[in-house]
């Protein structure tokens, strides 16, 4: 008889957690996610860096200190096994200022106890020879090889559709609203739809895990979010080589300048803690956004004008009492881990989560996992026709034509991408069609014109191939939907 398990959060940790667990015959593994769609809580608005794992005090924050750098490590194996995009391009911590040198050697000492390979102390000289735009204030740096970045969401898609070709049951748009304990054993959860059994119910909910976590009756921390604002540049803006960071403070790490994986300079994020019923604000501040532009330039000193600005964004991070992460089974009730806090490095340490709960399930709750014999590791990227050679993309015209009629522009996304994003949707149980489905998976209104001028066509391909009037297609879920009103008559035929 299978185990049953349910997780709930299909963030990045709940993501993990289901594709290694799909590695096991005799459990049954249920992810659960409230939102249309898997990657859009935490996970969604971040720096996307797969940190070096020489930030976190291991006598403070010993989970982070410990799953930070193995999860740096399982990353060089996912991200092949997965297809994910990743560039490895390192970071720099550059101090401008003699007095700075002191922290970084504090950071190298911590790192060098972190097991952090390569890192290093480099010279004016080699720091320009890494970063020649870099700001002429600057006179060393940290060098930290390892670090890398990744998409955060294309990186859950790829975890879930995995997950799922192994086995996994997934339930979007599906809130847990209990979680029934009797005789002092977890039982299953009551959700908006149906009750679902468990043995085990893994709390991965992000922003809301101290929420669920009382449920069970466990209330022994709180979770606050903690806001930060970014700018997103169109993508002939040249950016850095590497990742830089300023020298940190003890209030903040300070505002990053990357080049994101897509090719956009990025900088952001500040720091703004939020009080907890303030769990859903990812509005920008005038203030917030001109901190950052001003921090940003303290290291990238030529930024661009801001017409050059695309997007700008907030994300928000599950602060947690005490400030490391929550990763254990709860003695007072049997089956109930807590996965819970994981703000950065929480990208990074995902998959070091997730073997962390594996063994979790076999040493606390005493069950014996059992490999399956054809547990595959892979999964295929979607196609992108703008990363395709001129033969190739001759070969998938011929075979389907729909390769060949470009829909977005700013990124050559063609009508067969969206349609091989929209058969992905689906098999992965995407209920609601969304615009924002079809964006995180091919790029597609990302752009200069952020979708001004693709966004109708991705409609009516949405209300085509899942059936329902093109005014039904949304944005991002319910609630969220493209037509609203008297726009209605234009396509249905109304007289006016």
């Amino acid at each position: 008889m299978k185990t049953k398990v349910v997780i709930i959060g299909a963030g990045i940790s709940g993501a993990s957690i289901a594709r290694v667990l799909s590695r096991y015959e005799n459990l049954e593994v249920h992810l659960i996610e409230k939102a249309p769609d898997v990657g859009w809580g935490v996970s969604k608005a971040n720096t996307a860096l797969i940190h070096g794992g020489y930030d976190d005090d291991p006598e403070k924050y010993p989970m982070r200190a410990k799953l930070c750098i193995r999860g740096n490590r399982l990353w060089h194996q996912w991200v092949k096994e997965l297809q994910i995009a990743h560039v490895w391009n390192g970071a720099l911590i550059v101090a401008t200022k003699e007095e700075e040198f002191d922290e970084l050697e504090r950071l190298l000492e911590r790192g060098h106890r972190n097991g952090v390979p390569e890192m290093r102390m480099v010279d004016k000289n080699e720091l320009f020879h890494l970063e020649p735009s870099l700001t002429r204030e600057a006179i060393g740096a940290l060098w930290v090889p390892i670090v890398g970045q990744i998409a955060p969401i294309p990186a859950v898609i790829a975890l879930v559709e995995n997950a799922v070709a192994n086995g996994v049951k997934t339930h979007l748009e599906t809130e847990v609203r209990g979680v029934k304990v009797e005789n002092g054993k977890v039982k299953g959860v009551e959700t908006n739809g149906d009750f679902i059994e468990a043995d085990v119910v893994i709390n991965a909910a992000g922003l809301y895990a101290d929420k669920i976590a009382r449920m069970a009756g466990i209330d022994y921390f709180e979770i606050h979010p903690r806001k930060g604002e970014y700018f997103l540049f169109d993508d002939t803006v040249p950016g850095p080589k590497r990742v830089l960071f300023p020298t940190p403070t003890p209030i903040s790490k300070g505002i990053v300048v990357t080049t994101e994986v897509s090719g956009h300079l990025m900088i952001g994020p500040n720091a703004q803690d939020l009080p907890p019923k303030e769990r859903e604000d990812l509005a920008t501040t005038r203030k917030g956004l001109e901190e950052v532009w001003e921090g940003a330039k303290k290291l990238w000193p030529n930024l661009p004008p801001r017409n050059r600005v695309i997007r700008t964004f907030a994300g928000l991070r599950p602060e947690p009492t005490g400030g490391d992460f929550i990763i254990k089974a709860e003695e007072e009730v049997q089956g109930f881990i807590n996965v819970a806090g994981i703000r950065s490095p929480g990208l990074t340490s995902a998959p070091a989560i997730a073997y962390e709960i594996t063994e979790i399930i076999r040493r606390d709750l005493g069950i014996n996992l059992v490999e399956k014999s054809r547990w595959n590791p892979y999964r295929r990227e979607i196609t992108h026709f703008f990363m395709l050679r001129p033969e190739q993309i001759n070969g998938m015209v011929k075979k389907n034509p729909a390769y060949g009629k470009i829909v977005c522009r700013c990124n050559s996304v063609s009508e067969g991408d969206i349609l091989e994003a929209i058969e992905r949707m689906k098999f992965i149980g995407v209920k609601t069609p969304s615009v924002d489905s079809v964006k995180f998976r091919t790029k597609a209104t990302t752009g200069t014109c952020q979708g001004s001028f693709c966004r109708p066509r991705i409609v009516h391909l949405l209300a085509r191939e899942y059936g329902v009037e093109p005014w039904q297609v949304t944005l991002k879920g319910r609630e969220s939907e493209i037509g609203i009103g008297d726009i209605k008559t234009l396509l249905r035929g109304d007289e006016v």
